[in-house]
């Protein structure tokens, strides 16, 4: 079942959509304020984020920009404010769908199949690959690295890696041009497809990835960065 990751401060209304999420049949992780989703939106592998926008160290409108900036993971407003204004603000900022308070758990869900029914046609790629509506290219392997960009799985010496979605989109696109470098300009443009999104986003999924890999900056064994040009993957010897 789809993984849900809920955004509130507040005890009461967090375990109450905890429990309408769960008795639904979703897997479902919690955070109680913005830098903790955006932890949570780095690491894990979601489906859906449902987002609060009173939280206590960020702006919920802040943090979606800050999450739009590492993931297209489909985000879903609920919160009480209803201006018009802000709504049509926060939707143009990359939010999929908005719900106001208070709300049944029925509606919640409807909304929720909703947005996740329309990531699915939209393609199982959200990023450098599905967006142009052609096939997912075909499965990579690299050394020991095997990923299938079409049922979204990675596989290193066997086991599979638990990665985001930026995370996939970031392996798969360095993994279909092993060994060339590819400049952060390039990879924003065609991984990111974002025009605000700073290089610094990109140091943040290496990072990540290179921990998941079990390797360190210092002694890569699949991904290299090349000092003012970009980053490759290569095959190890």
């Amino acid at each position: 079942m789809p993984s849900v990751l809920v955004v509130e401060d507040d005890p009461g209304i967090r375990a109450s959509l905890i429990d309408i999420l769960t008795g639904d049949g979703h897997t479902v992780l919690s955070a109680a304020d913005g830098f903790g989703a955006l932890r949570e939106v780095t690491r894990t592998a979601l489906d859906a984020v449902i987002l609060d926008l009173g939280l206590p160290d960020l702006d919920g409108s802040d943090a979606l920009c800050m999450i739009r900036g590492i993931s297209q993971v489909p985000v879903l407003i609920v919160t009480a404010r209803d201006d018009e204004a802000e709504i049509i603000q926060l939707l143009n900022a990359g939010a999929d769908d908005y719900l106001v308070k208070p709300f049944s758990g029925g509606q919640l869900l409807a909304r929720l199949a909703a947005v996740l029914r329309r990531t699915a046609r939209a393609g199982v790629l959200p990023t450098a690959y599905g967006d142009s509506g052609l096939p997912a290219p075909g499965p990579v392997t690299v050394g020991s690295l095997h990923i299938d960009p079409g049922a979204r799985t990675a596989y290193l010496d066997g086991r599979e890696l638990r990665l985001t979605r930026r995370e996939f989109d970031l392996l798969a696109y360095l993994a279909a041009h092993a060994d060339l470098v590819i400049s952060k300009r390039t990879l924003l443009t065609e991984v990111w497809r974002e025009q605000y999104v700073e290089e610094q986003t990109i140091d943040v999924h290496v990072s990540t990835l290179r921990r998941k890999l079990g390797e360190a900056a210092s002694s890569p064994r699949y991904l290299q960065t090349v000092r003012g040009v970009g980053i490759k993957l290569v095959t190890p010897r």
